[in-house]
């Protein structure tokens, strides 16, 4: 029982003093109360009469004696505006290649994953029927087109009447126009690649019957990818075309990749309360794929703050506050902490860039008392010379 009384005793003293010696004010607040202690800091009060006792206050808190301390110098920073949000990714173009015609696919002359251009040919029918049809259509126009031309002549010698020769016009045309239609139905016996990308999954084989408007294979440009993301409904007016974005494949760590918002939706969804945007990612190396999940950051214009060494921070009861060094003496002044990073705290404060805030040495010092800069700015001035 005496054991755990006299623990308590010392934890309380201890306390005491760390009060004492550490919070701004409490030997003032000894002194309103009547304490007067034959230690520990001098009150302000009687420090600025040059009190403090022989040999002067033990801390430099009077003013009958220079503190020693290191500023280091106020910037301006912006605050971090950031948004995070997952988005998926999808090629910036993909066609469904289809069927133009039914028939016997003859041969595939793709494989999946291989790179095609625009107008490579990806699958054959049988077309040993459209070939006759062609070859007989071509035939009818040669000899139409032979036929006008002896026409043509007669015509020009008043042999024959200008309506065999419009009959005999007409029926090139008309050769023509079937030639036009049996080399139609040729080229629909070859599928081609429409665009440039890479070959999907061939979802027939040789030898089927395929008939039209059936899907055969798919080709993706993965030259860039889109990515699909939603954003809340308070950023809508800040969001604009052209900004630039950072992502993250959660498939590739390590990895950022750039890019720049292409589409903005232009309503905001009403169950979810989002906006749906659309960034577009250069994708050179072909490392990124279509379907991809992506963590998506993108950074607004934030407010600027006072920036200051995280070190110079202290705390009373009243909340955050620095010293400022200002005519060879330190300026208590509040500041609100707006944001930590890391190289330096973003405060709310009366601040201004290239003020000298003190670093070290901090926790001697009282408001107003005279201190000398061993380092930092106004290391060059001449500290004021003790009250007598």
């Amino acid at each position: 029982m005496i054991r755990q009384f006299l623990a308590s005793l010392a934890i309380l003293v201890i306390a005491g003093l760390a009060w004492l010696f550490f919070v701004p004010g409490a030997p003032e607040t000894l002194a309103r109360a009547g304490i007067v202690l034959p230690f520990g800091p001098v009150p302000q009060a009687e420090a600025a009469r040059g009190g403090g006792g022989p040999g002067g206050p033990r801390f430099g808190g009077g003013a009958g004696r220079l503190s020693t301390v290191v500023t280091t110098e106020v910037v301006t920073a912006t605050i971090n505006d950031t948004l995070s949000a997952v988005g998926e990714g999808s090629p910036v173009r993909s066609v469904t290649v289809m069927a133009a015609s039914a028939g016997t696919l003859a041969e595939v002359l793709v494989r999946p994953g291989q790179s095609v251009a625009a107008g490579d040919v990806i699958a054959r029918f049988d077309a040993a029927g459209e070939q006759i049809d062609y070859d007989r259509a071509m035939l009818a126009a040669t000899d139409a087109a032979a036929t006008l031309g002896r026409v043509t002549g007669l015509a020009n010698s008043n042999v024959v009447a200008g309506s065999a020769l419009a009959a005999a016009e007409l029926a090139d045309a008309n050769a023509r126009l079937a030639l036009r239609n049996a080399e139609l139905a040729l080229e629909r016996r070859t599928i081609a690649s429409p665009i440039a990308g890479a070959i999907g999954l061939i979802r027939v084989t040789p030898g089927n019957y395929v008939g039209a408007q059936t899907a055969v294979t798919t080709v993706d440009d993965t030259s860039a990818i889109l990515i699909d993301f939603w954003v809340p409904e308070r950023y809508a007016a800040q969001i604009e075309t052209g900004m630039e974005v950072s992502v993250s494949a959660i498939a590739l760590p390590g990895r950022s990749f750039k890019g720049n918002i292409s589409v903005i939706d232009n309503r905001i969804d009403s169950a979810s309360r989002t906006l749906q945007v659309q960034a577009e990612i250069p994708n050179p190396d072909n490392a990124l794929r279509a379907g991809m999940s992506f963590s998506v950051s993108l950074g607004f214009p934030g407010e600027v703050y006072p920036a200051i060494n995280p070190l110079a921070i202290l705390w009373s009861a009243e909340g955050s506050y620095v010293w400022k060094y200002e005519d060879g003496k330190a300026v208590r002044v509040m500041a609100e902490i707006v944001q930590r990073n890391s190289d330096g705290v973003l405060v709310r404060a009366d601040l201004e860039p290239g003020d000298a805030i003190i670093t070290e040495g901090i926790l001697q010092l009282s408001e107003g008392a005279p201190v000398r800069v061993l380092e930092g700015p106004g290391a060059e001035e001449a500290p004021a010379p003790p009250a007598r």
